[in-house]
């Protein structure tokens, strides 16, 4: 399962230095490798201590962890959306990942220009978010005259997009993200044929290098959503950083281990035991048979998976079971 998150920010707040703290916690090349795709793009392990643990009861040979990708994307700059700077290519890179990192520069440093020439990082979120809001404010009113035709003859799809869209677009003219607009799950499913920018959900990176705890404290008072304080210099919170991508994508992890590898595999929350296993292969939806599950933290009490048998310890799953997070799982197809 791919997934990746955008760094975004305003140049000189910490991006690329913190792309390259992340992309250097690269995993064993014989397992899993960190691989840089091209020059802005890398994958990167989850911090999960389960996996190592799992592998060394299993004697596995080989253990790989659960991964994310970050893409490293060009700086914005106010009027990106209107094509200022390298303004078309950052909103096409955004368009094309799962979820965004905003970098807020916390730090002062008389040696790094801020493009402001004052560090104010709620004032930096307010104009990345506006130039994600314009762009999409230009695309949904576009599509609406669009669906005009359509919806004048009385078209009963066009005019439940038209609809959808026009509650979007009221909450874009307000200059909120589209992610705050109430929508119902038809609703959002339409939106969701978009890919609208600014319904994406964000983690803000309080770029804090030596900053004190109290200047922090009262920036993340005020920060409109999820964050983690970071020192990209230093590379302080990266794990808490990749755990919480982890998180806002919706995402778990379950496991298969035996002697030849321990894995951890990534799902959506919610996943059936089918479509978990489609993780390990497309065919396995289809073919599921059954299941044979047991949490990590049981199968190590027991001692070995025949111990864990005995006491009842392993159930079978059929194909309405929902994956849990922590769950060692053997598929039957």
């Amino acid at each position: 399962m791919k997934l990746s998150i955008g760094i975004v920010g305003l140049p000189n707040v910490g991006k690329s230095t913190l792309f390259n703290a992340l992309t250097k916690k690269g995993v064993p090349a014989e397992n899993y490798p960190f691989c840089t795709i091209d020059p802005s793009v890398g994958i990167v392990p989850v911090p999960d201590e389960r996996v190592g643990k799992l592998s060394e009861f299993s004697k596995s040979a080989k253990t790989i962890p659960a991964v994310i990708e970050f893409v490293d994307i060009a700086g914005l700059v106010a009027g990106a959306s209107k094509g200022e700077g390298l303004g078309n290519k950052f909103l096409q890179n955004i368009r094309e990942v799962d979820a965004i990192l905003e970098v807020v520069r916390v730090f002062e440093d008389k040696d790094i220009i801020h493009v402001a020439n004052k560090v104010d990082p709620l004032s930096d979120i307010s104009i990345i978010n506006l130039e994600l809001i314009l762009a999409d404010l230009e695309t949904v009113t576009k599509r609406i005259s669009n669906l005009s035709r359509d919806v004048k003859r009385g078209d009963k799809l066009a005019i439940a997009e038209s609809a959808a869209l026009e509650k979007v677009e009221k909450v874009l003219s307000d200059s909120h993200l589209a992610s705050e607009t109430p929508l119902d799950e038809k609703e959002r499913e339409i939106v969701k044929s978009m890919h609208l920018l600014s319904m994406k959900p964000i983690l803000y990176a309080l770029n804090a290098s030596e900053v004190a705890e109290n200047v922090v404290a009262k920036v993340a008072k005020d920060i409109p959503g999820l964050y983690v304080e970071i020192d990209a210099v230093f590379e302080k919170g990266l794990d808490e950083l990749i755990k919480k991508s982890y998180e806002l994508l919706g995402l778990e992890t379950y496991f298969t281990t035996g002697e030849d590898e321990t894995r951890a595999w990534t799902i959506e929350k919610g996943s059936t035991a089918p479509v978990a296993g489609m993780a390990i292969h497309t065919d396995f939806k289809d073919k599921f048979i059954r299941a044979e599950v047991i949490n990590w933290q049981e199968l190590l009490n027991s001692g070995s998976y025949a111990d864990a048998r005995a006491k009842g310890k392993v159930r079978t799953e059929g194909r309405e079971y929902v994956v849990k997070d922590g769950d060692v799982i053997e598929f039957k197809v």
